[in-house]
């Protein structure tokens, strides 16, 4: 986004200070969703964390645990996002390597061993298997005897930006739909307090869009979502509070403030005058931030902890709800304990040191950051008029349009990148060719070994009649369309793993294969 070189109070012409800005805690939220921000509770500060075993997982967020971290953020590998088990052929070479490998639920139950869940938020970043991943935490509350109602956390759940940004899927859109809904169902009823998906700008982001395509393309998701949950039969005033958002935060630090301030406005204009709701806190935009990995470098890598502290305190300045850091490290390897902990360091300085906290919304009024905070949002529309012109969203994906959008937007950075004209510190710009010293993580190569023997002692040991009858109660589910949470959480009691409760879904929905973009 090109701006002025100078801002001026004409620059906000037909701006209206009540109807655009109000005040923190009211409609239209530009300010924050709480009357009193950081004033009245800190951000919840996570350190997404997972690698190797469920054991050396458990191992790191006891660590993050007693270094202040006050919520957890789970990574799972490759195999367990897309539905095969560690022993699967398509899984060797990835076990364990970003993220935890979960099989089963003597899996789940080791990596929150100790770890008591009705005291701690969690939250789970995975989606095409959402729905198994959360019954085996439910699976695991119930041993540790925790209500259910107790449980409070995330579960990522956002299917759709996986055909447009990562690819992690595995059933077509339209079934995908149907299980997000399910858990929807299931959560308004049983777990009150959990936030049953985090419609995710972070990926989209991350594959190349700018900071207009990232609010647009979230929210183009987000109203599917919407959509799919009224047609389901679902309240959107009950529903709309537990709606959760996640965004990445680059490195143009106004762009970065505005772009939450103009999310946050539009979301709840949006679900207003879209959806009618009626109750404010189903008209908030609740949001997690993660500074940008694909903004750091392998090159002069402890350049990446300025870029980190930048990015954290545009997210603060913005109004995050939660907030990670990436370590150092991550252009490299997964981070190291010093890493991580250097990462958290710089979230407490942030939050303690910085001062920012101590004033609800400092930036309110700047002309800058007021006239970013309207450009977004208008161009942010704009792109959602132009997603309905073309069908709505699933369309937009089933065609590769928002697809192109993304990849024609990474084109043009990577060529700006190349031509100098963006400076990228220690890639274009003061280069040292001196290599690196930093250490890094190394995942030990019998993790994998390990993990197989893992599984397959789990299915050589458990009630293979019991396992047979609930994995076929999950295909029944998903033939009749009765809400799949119930029978899943049955199966993986009955030690049924995460690859075979995906492939009694398989067997039902199909896979999905990308054929929109050429």
């Amino acid at each position: 986004m090109s701006s002025p070189v100078l801002y001026r109070p004409e620059d906000l012409s037909g701006w209206d200070a009540e109807r655009d800005l109000g005040y923190p805690g009211e409609f239209p939220f530009t300010r924050g969703i709480q009357p009193t921000m950081y004033r009245g509770r800190l951000w919840t500060m996570r350190q997404y964390a997972g690698f190797g075993t469920a054991s050396e997982s458990n191992a790191r967020y006891r660590y993050l645990l007693s270094q202040g971290v006050t919520g957890l953020s789970v990574a799972f590998d490759l195999p367990t996002q897309i539905g095969y088990d560690s022993d699967h052929p398509l899984a060797a070479g990835e076990v364990g390597r970003v993220g935890v490998a979960i099989d089963s639920l003597d899996d789940m139950e080791e990596l929150f061993g100790g770890i008591p869940l009705g005291d701690v938020s969690t939250s789970m970043t995975i989606n095409a298997t959402a729905i198994i991943l959360l019954s085996l935490y439910i699976a695991v509350a119930r041993r540790q005897g925790v209500p259910l109602r107790k449980l409070s956390g995330t579960v990522q759940n956002d299917v759709l930006k996986e055909y447009v940004a990562r690819g992690t899927y595995i059933y077509p859109p339209r079934a995908s739909l149907r299980i997000i809904t399910d858990i929807f169902a299931y959560c308004e009823r049983e777990l009150p307090n959990w936030n049953t998906i985090s419609i995710s700008g972070y990926h989209i982001r991350e594959a190349g869009s700018t900071a207009v395509q990232e609010v647009a393309f979230t929210f183009a998701n987000a109203l599917a979502y919407v959509q799919a949950a009224i047609a389901a039969g679902l309240d959107v005033n009950a529903l709309g509070q537990r709606l959760s958002f996640f965004f990445a935060c680059h490195n143009d630090f106004l762009e970065e403030v505005a772009k939450f301030r103009a999310a946050r406005r539009l979301w709840a204009r949006l679900m207003r005058d879209r959806f009618g709701v009626t109750n404010p806190r189903a008209q908030q935009l609740r949001f997690h931030t993660q500074t940008a990995g694909s903004t750091l470098t392998a090159q002069q890598p402890d350049n990446n902890i300025v870029r980190v502290a930048l990015q954290a305190m545009a997210a603060v300045l913005g109004g995050t709800q939660s907030l990670h850091c990436n370590g150092r490290d991550e252009a490299l390897a997964l981070p190291t304990e010093e890493s991580a902990r250097i990462a958290l360091r710089t979230q407490q300085v942030v939050a303690y040191e910085s001062g920012v906290v101590n004033t609800v919304d400092p930036v309110a009024g700047a002309w800058a950051i007021e006239r970013l905070t309207d450009e977004i949002e208008q161009q942010a529309m704009a792109l959602l008029e132009k997603i309905e012109r073309l069908g709505g969203t699933l369309a937009a994906i089933e065609t590769g349009a928002i697809q192109r959008e993304i990849q024609d937007s990474a084109y043009r950075t990577q060529q700006a990148i190349d031509r100098g004209d963006q400076v990228v510190v220690g890639i274009n710009r003061f280069v040292d060719e001196t290599p690196s010293s930093i250490e890094v993580l190394q995942i030990d190569p019998e993790v994998e070994r390990r993990q197989t023997d893992r599984v397959r002692a789990v299915r050589a040991t458990r009630d293979q009649a019991s396992c047979a009858t609930a994995l076929e109660a999950v295909a029944a589910a998903a033939r009749d369309g009765s809400n799949l949470v119930p029978p899943i959480i049955t199966a993986v009691e009955a030690k049924a793993t995460v690859g075979e409760v995906s492939d009694a879904m398989r067997r039902v929905f199909g896979e999905y294969q990308d054929t929109s973009v050429g």
